[in-house]
């Protein structure tokens, strides 16, 4: 199998996922710059993965596979590091994490009976909060002044996921029981 571009992408990704987690929680100095920058970067491949396919017509099932996984793994790194680092509570991670998931498995379920359930823009605005929460809270390891933004981040983070959670719920159970019902009879 040939990896191109936008799945090369998608594996760095990954690939940085323990690289984050090693330096979050290994103290030393500048450890808050250089995870930022991690961050930053792994979310920019996620950018740059799914535009690249689309651009040049290299939407592939593997990578339509490790896309969601990559993200995951990327956002439980930081947020769990966050639990560790005591910046994030835990229960309020499980919501998040949890709400991904709950989505991922909604997704396989719905896919095994021939429905698509795509990204929805508050998805999509969840990843981006996500980002922006764990950045804040990475920055206030250093700098105390970011901890407040970054704990408001983190409160709209789970508002959203709980939001776009019960969203993805809800579609999923209309698909399947619009599936599962019988049709009408047919008018004579």
């Amino acid at each position: 199998m040939k990896i191109n571009l936008p799945n090369a992408l998608t594996l760095l990704r990954i690939f940085l996922v323990p690289f984050l987690l090693v330096v979050l929680l290994t103290k030393f100095e500048g450890r808050e710059t250089v995870g930022l920058l991690i961050l930053l970067f792994a979310t920019a491949t996620d950018f740059f993965d799914g535009w690249l396919a689309r651009r040049r017509g290299e939407i592939t099932t593997l990578g339509t596979l490790l896309d969601p996984i990559a993200d995951k793994l990327l956002i439980s790194a930081a947020f769990v590091s966050l639990v560790e680092l005591g910046l994030a509570p835990a229960w309020m991670v499980v919501v998040i994490l949890g709400r991904e998931f709950a989505v991922s498995g909604l997704r396989a379920i719905a896919s095994g009976q021939g429905i698509v359930i795509s990204a929805s823009g508050l998805g999509k605005a969840k990843m981006f909060t996500q980002v922006v929460a764990a950045s804040l809270l990475i920055l206030a390891t250093r700098h105390e002044i970011f901890l407040l933004p970054g704990k408001i981040a983190l409160w709209v983070v789970v508002a959203i996921a709980l939001i776009s959670g019960s969203q993805y719920f809800a579609l999923f159970l209309r698909r399947v029981t619009s599936i599962a019902a019988p049709l009408p009879p047919p008018e004579p």
